[in-house]
């Protein structure tokens, strides 16, 4: 017999999980959480937070070779990795706690274990032999990453995945990242700016032969082929970021359980950052996508290329490059890609600009902020 039912059932403690289910909380549903492991999944435990405590250590690093443009002598410096690796564990547990405390005040119930789904004719989920049924399941179990075979690439049973970065005890001294993605480029940047000489391997289309990725089929309204059972987030392998699945969460719970029947996440136009170094900003379609889009006469491309102000002073020097695509008479903004010093952080309003259906016009009727690097995107010529 399955246990007592609720009406949303949740498989995954991450992002998106928790962002559905304490929605859902709010307006009033039952709510199961099935998560064997610490809340917060990949973005909280091996992903964006403690990436970005990482990333903020390396640009120490970075600033470093500067001190002495500046006018700081600064001599014997040395970087301790495990400084920061407890700082950066303990901030991480200190989130995990937060999460769990706030899924116990929303009164949704913590099932630790590994659900799978039964046979049952109705939806049903198993957790360690006792099975759990809802009206409304939600997949929100993310991605693992692929590792190859050992007969693919001998070796490759030595190495590990992001995760095992976080696991790491010392700064290696030496270090090789298979893969070109945003994880893999922010990795190596980390990693060779605090001082590991590090190299990037980039497959070439078809360096090993894919075949269907196993990513759940949805709908726009994040529907599966199983009535009654949902996915969101890196699981269905569309948009792979953390504020995308917290987003898709919380529409659907709005369309199952506040009779939103319209509610639904809106995939275009979704502003994402590479956090290299310098970092990547970007929003809305590449140049290509917009010349296939729209035709290349409906196609028109600003963009300039500058040395941001910081290096005013300084021997090294990083460019920063920006581009805006529009189209049409009007000359709306469809996309907006950038890297420089900044342009993480600068993105997000430019982005509400887009959404909201900018156009050229709006951003040179906004006056500049001088002196910014961002004052640039409003004064293209």
């Amino acid at each position: 017999m399955a246990a007592a039912a609720y009406e949303l059932l949740v498989l995954g403690g991450g992002s998106g999980g928790l962002a559905g289910a304490r929605r859902a909380a709010e307006l009033g549903a039952r709510v199961a959480l099935v998560e064997p492991c610490r809340l917060g999944g990949t973005c909280v435990n091996v992903g964006c937070v403690p990436k970005k405590v990482m990333w903020n250590t390396a640009v120490h690093a970075e600033f470093m070779h500067d001190h002495a443009d500046y006018g700081f002598e600064v001599a014997g410096s040395k970087f301790n990795w495990r400084t920061i690796k407890e700082k950066r564990d303990a901030y991480v547990r200190r989130l995990n706690e937060i999460y769990e405390n706030n899924v116990k005040k929303s009164n949704i119930e913590i099932i630790r274990g590994y659900g799978k789904f039964t046979s049952d004719p109705e939806p049903t989920v198993e957790v360690d032999g006792k099975k759990y049924t809802a009206p409304h399941i939600l997949i929100a179990t993310g991605g693992r990453p692929s590792v190859p075979l050992e007969s693919e690439i001998p070796g490759a049973n030595l190495g590990i995945t992001s995760d095992g970065f976080f696991d790491l005890q010392e700064l290696p001294r030496r270090s090789v990242i298979v893969g070109a993605g945003y994880i893999a480029v922010e990795m190596a940047g980390i990693l060779s700016t605090l001082g590991s000489k590090s190299s990037l391997l980039i497959r070439h289309d078809k360096g090993v032969e894919l075949d269907a990725k196993g990513h759940i089929l949805v709908d726009e309204f994040q529907n599966t082929t199983r009535k009654g059972i949902y996915a969101i987030g890196d699981v269905c392998g569309k948009a792979l970021l953390t504020p995308v699945a917290i987003a898709a969460g919380r529409k659907l719970a709005h369309r199952l359980f506040e009779g939103k029947q319209d509610s639904k996440l809106d995939y275009t136009n979704i502003p994402t950052v590479v956090f290299s170094h310098p970092p990547i900003g970007t929003v809305g379609l590449t140049e290509d996508e917009a010349v296939s889009v729209h035709g290349g006469e409906n196609v028109k491309i600003y963009r300039t290329s500058f040395t941001p102000m910081y290096h005013a002073v300084t021997k090294r020097k990083t460019k920063c490059v920006m581009k805006l695509v529009c189209a049409g008479k009007e000359e709306k903004v469809v996309g907006l890609h950038m890297q420089g010093l900044g342009c993480d952080e600068m993105l997000q309003g430019f982005a509400v600009a887009i959404k909201m259906g900018a156009t050229k016009a709006d951003f040179d009727n906004t006056v500049a902020i001088h002196p910014t690097s961002a004052e640039e995107l409003v004064t293209l010529r």
